[in-house]
């Protein structure tokens, strides 16, 4: 098989150092033409990373990379795009204000005799691709009034368009109908004949093994398992995707849990198009209690967050604190009725950058430390620094801006804020993102004891480890809905098969 599919491109001893964590150890990777290369790994694997080093996004600290077996360096993407490598990036990378043709041609416009733009040029080109993806998108949509799996395959349009040798989809399938997931498999049948060589990144293992040739499974920024595709099933990609990590990850919960907290029934969520996002989920949390909410990429977690938040007013459900329905559909209400949420995305949703920590700890509850219609400053000076001692924050002056922080230490501000406003139940959207080892631990430590003062949580993530290290019981969601609930002491592979989504399974049968 693998003399068919011969090496386009390799890396060696691939190595990739961020402030805080090691994302690559010395990875080595081949892509074979004329075939498609699936790479598998758990959220935080170093599967993003090592394409956006193929990509020309980011660069190596150490090692090499070979194309058609000469030393190369991709300084940007532009490089890259030059020796023929395209990407569609699990995060869309569009313009909702311009045009689906704008968008498939941006930054390699159609040019009219050097002048100007030839939009008609980039219309027809648009035309066919569009025709070549089965879809009936009009060049002239403009973008941001489709729906986000119209988005996702004008983000492959985007990658077609590049007459690319090697492409690599991160994702492609997370929005996609499964009309649609059947229309790109059968376009990477048509460029494997054509000798391109595809990279292939999802967390759907049925749909790996129905579109791959040859398997590489990253754990931890190491590979753990490559070969080719016959052969492979399930059980062998779960076990090199976690390992040992089966294993007992409980820990011991020395507190009584209280009675019923918060509770949420039939919660819907449509999804323009048909379908829902979050689909007829119902789960509760007790007094004093850790839920993680297992799930992978699409799966709908932050998207039942925001519902229970009422930041979506297409939603349905019913949500109860302490046996007391919600009636409130505004933010401001739910926070009032002892719900706090604290953000996936600190930067964007959890903080405003250019304010003083002591500002940013204060925002959600100014009302709370006001005095009749005036802010009270020495009331909220001495309730900043309560709150920074008491979750340990380590600043120089509160008065610094929020960005002066750490990672680890602007997502303790996020918690601090939330906690600011006496929450009865703390919600938390992936906690853990994008802080250094020895953060996660202070961020675990102070969450058991949130836990141990009576405080329900419930948590989403992605990361395995996590959710069997922290929760007292653990919720799978997978397209929307729960798909199982589990004790914190279940195997590993388990929860992975209750959240690997089914869809393409089904569509397969």
């Amino acid at each position: 098989m693998s003399e068919d599919h011969p090496i386009g491109l390799s890396i060696r001893g691939a190595v990739k150092v961020y402030p805080g964590t090691r994302a690559l150890k010395g990875v080595d990777f081949d892509i074979r033409m004329g075939a498609v290369n699936v790479l598998v790994g758990e959220n935080g694997a170093g599967k993003s990373t090592l394409m956006k080093i193929i990509a020309g996004v980011e660069e190596l600290n150490e090692g090499e990379i070979l194309l058609n077996g000469e030393a190369v360096t991709f300084r940007s993407k532009d490089d890259a795009v030059r020796a023929g490598i395209g990407i569609v990036f699990q995060e869309l990378n569009l313009f909702a204000e311009m045009t689906v043709a704008e968008n498939v041609f941006i930054g390699r416009e159609r040019a009219r005799m050097g002048i100007d733009i030839d939009g008609d040029a980039e219309t027809e080109q648009t035309s066919l691709l569009m025709k070549r993806l089965e879809q009936t998108i009009a060049p002239d949509t403009v973008l941001g009034h489709l729906r986000i799996g119209q988005q996702q395959i004008v983000e492959i349009a985007k990658a077609l368009a590049q007459d690319v040798n090697i492409l690599i989809l991160d994702e492609p399938t997370s929005a996609l109908s499964a009309h649609e997931v059947d229309v790109l498999f059968r376009v990477i049948e048509d460029l494997k004949r054509q000798g391109v060589g595809i990279v292939y990144i999802s967390h759907r293992l049925e749909e790996l093994i129905r579109v791959g040739d040859y398997i590489t499974v990253l754990r931890d920024g190491e590979i753990t398992g490559a070969r080719s595709m016959q052969g492979v099933d399930i059980p062998w990609i779960v076990h090199a995707m976690i390992g040992d990590k089966s294993k007992d990850f409980a820990s011991a919960t020395n507190h009584e849990f209280g009675v019923e907290a918060f509770r949420a029934e039939d919660v819907c969520l449509p999804r323009p198009g048909g379908g829902f996002i979050v689909d007829h989920l119902s789960l509760s949390v007790r007094a004093g209690e850790v839920l993680g909410l297992y799930g992978l990429m699409g799966a709908g977690r932050t998207e039942f967050l925001e519902c229970v938040m009422a930041q979506h007013h297409g939603s349905t459900g019913r949500y109860y604190v302490y046996a007391e329905e919600l009636r409130s559909h505004s933010v401001a209400g739910r926070i009032s009725k002892g719900i706090a949420l604290v953000p996936e995305d600190r930067k964007r949703d959890g903080l405003v950058q250019i304010m003083s920590i002591r500002e940013n700890l204060t925002l959600s509850s100014i009302r709370r430390i006001a005095r009749l219609f005036h802010l009270d400053p020495v009331r909220e000076v001495k309730k900043a620094a309560e709150y920074i001692k008491r979750l340990t924050i380590k600043v120089s002056n509160p008065e610094n801006p929020v960005s002066s922080l750490s990672g680890g230490n602007q997502q303790k501000v996020v918690i601090g804020k939330a906690l600011m406003t006496e929450p009865r139940v703390l919600l938390m959207d992936e906690p853990s993102r994008g802080i250094d080892i020895g953060a996660k631990a202070e961020i675990y430590r102070l969450i058991r004891k949130l836990a141990s003062e009576g405080l329900a949580i419930l948590f989403v993530t992605s990361d395995l480890e996590e959710v069997m290290a922290l929760a007292d019981r653990i919720a799978v969601m997978a397209d929307g809905r729960k798909t199982g609930e589990f004790p914190n002491t279940a195997r590993a592979a388990d929860i992975i098969a209750a959240a690997t989504p089914r869809k393409q399974k089904d569509t397969a049968a």
